[in-house]
């Protein structure tokens, strides 16, 4: 069975290598040259595509451990990237970053919020999903855009910045307050709800990323939903992260109907194959499991990696009924490797189901189509995505605007991916 602190994903912790990351006699240059030839000797044993690598690569040409990434990568590859050591500890471990707390979609000239942090500057101001910021310190949105000024509006990304905010709900109604960026903690579980709907108890949650506090979010959650009929997981903006949550969130879903079964095999290169590893359903974490036989999941092209090992985990042995927009198409992973001041997160291996299957990298496709509207907070009834789940609940069947989709998943450029959106689009 795979160790429970090497599992992983779009990203998280641990790694085989050494913590300083350097080579095994501590002998690494940290110099633009030492690290590309680091990189490039890792590139060459652990990638998962190491074959397309050219054979003659000279790492002194390129100006960056980046640069020689993008030079290398396979075609297959929309996924691999690198941060910085610091970048990593905000995101995967402390779960941090300074700013206002809140997400944001543009639809031209016009943006709106697509989430807010819980007890962030936004939320404490009134910020809600759904909402359009209209103007920052007094200029129109659409000017900022206009300019190419929009994100320097919203000021650096350092404690004490204040800016003035004009923003209106859905239904007209307008606010206006001063907002000032801290260090924001990124709850991972964004809203929890439950509802009666047809004499049976739905319960919703949405699960935005796997870091390391999404163990006790998820418990938290769970906890909030004993008892209910059915389930629906929203993870329309999850791009991903530490593969033990993913599993945990499907455990406690299914319980006593997957437990002990294998919810995920990895399968590393030919000069790796001493890693493969299967991990079991078992509640790593968890306290509650609701036991169902059913689970619902709403997608979007942005639902990538450890969220779709959900619905392919799952699938070999409860219904999983998929809704929304097809997956992102990631059915491989990282371990990442630190090496000075950074961590590259390159594909080691894929990832397969307890009947083997695997390899949707045009995405999971839907049972039932919806778009992803913003009209509402979470849980609002109009939301396209969870009135199509609400009308399978009570009907058995998809609504006639639900028809599957057979489109295929975005294809992403490789820095792309959907977890670096997600991050990119934080304020």
């Amino acid at each position: 069975m795979l160790s429970t602190t090497l599992l992983l994903s779009c990203g998280g912790g641990g790694s085989s290598s050494p913590a300083t990351g350097g080579s095994d006699d501590g002998s690494l240059s940290c110099t633009v040259a030492g690290q590309n030839r680091y990189f490039l000797d890792y590139m060459r044993e652990n990638y998962f595509w190491y074959e397309d690598i050219p054979t003659t690569v000279d790492p002194a040409e390129y100006a960056s451990v980046y640069d020689l990434l993008d030079a290398i990568r396979s075609d297959n590859d929309r996924f691999s990237y690198i941060l910085t050591e610091q970048e990593y500890q905000d995101r995967f471990v402390n779960a941090e970053y300074i700013g206002f707390g809140f997400s944001t979609r543009f639809n031209g000239d016009r943006v709106f919020i697509n989430y807010v942090f819980d007890e962030s500057p936004a939320a404490q101001a009134g910020l809600r999903r759904a909402d359009e910021i209209l103007a920052i310190d007094g200029v129109p949105v659409g000017d900022l855009i206009a300019s190419g000024g929009y994100n320097e509006a919203l000021g650096p990304r350092e404690v004490g910045v204040t800016v003035t905010l004009d923003w209106q709900r859905p239904d007209g109604t307008l606010f206006n307050d001063i907002l000032t960026k801290e260090q924001v903690e990124t709850n991972t579980v964004l809203a929890t709800k439950r509802q009666q709907l047809g004499g049976r108890e739905v319960g919703y949650y949405v699960l935005n990323s796997f870091i390391d506090r999404t163990g006790a979010d998820l418990n938290e959650a769970y906890n909030a939903l004993v008892g209910v009929d059915d389930l629906v997981i929203d993870l329309r903006y999850n791009g991903g992260g530490l593969i033990r949550y993913a599993n945990q969130a499907a455990t406690q879903a299914a319980g006593n109907n997957v437990i002990g079964n294998t919810f995920v095999s990895l399968r590393f290169n030919d000069k790796n194959s001493d890693n493969n590893a299967t991990s079991l359903f078992e509640l790593i974490e968890g306290v509650q499991q609701l036991d169902l036989n059913r689970v619902f999941v709403l997608t979007t092209a942005s639902s990538c990696s450890s969220s779709e090992l959900i619905i392919n985990g799952l699938q070999p042995f409860i219904d999983v009924v998929v809704i929304g927009q097809r997956t992102c198409g990631k059915p491989v992973g990282q371990s990442p490797d630190p090496f000075c001041d950074k961590r590259s997160f390159v594909i080691n291996f894929e990832t397969v189901n307890a009947n083997g299957e695997g390899r949707y990298f045009d995405g999971i496709p839907v049972h039932c189509s919806a778009d992803d509207r913003l009209v509402g907070d979470w849980g609002t009834s109009g939301d396209p995505l969870l009135a199509e789940a609400k009308h399978y609940i009570v009907n058995g069947s998809c609504s006639s605007s639900g028809t599957a989709s057979l489109a295929t998943a975005a294809q992403l450029t490789a820095d792309e991916h959907p977890l670096l959106q997600q991050w990119r689009n934080e304020f």
